[in-house]
């Protein structure tokens, strides 16, 4: 995923659910930093990561089977 990224978020802690955020960057200590609007202001949140379920905006690219190859 290259950031920054459109997602979802899940936070029970934050009674988040499906709230739509852009992923600026995971940290090596434990979190994600996305910035979320609330009302008419942006905000940036540090989510902890063991219990943040992030989903991307956009869906994957259907690929047929066939349609692409392996490389070894």
């Amino acid at each position: 995923m290259e950031l920054p990224a459109a997602v979802m978020i899940r936070n029970e802690q934050m009674g988040m659910k499906g709230t739509k955020g852009t992923l600026l960057a995971i940290s090596p200590h434990g979190y994600y930093e996305i910035n979320v609007r609330f009302g008419e202001n942006l905000h940036r949140v540090m989510l902890p990561i063991e219990y943040t379920v992030l989903i991307s905006q956009e869906p994957e690219e259907v690929v047929e089977e066939g349609e692409f190859e392996v490389e070894r």
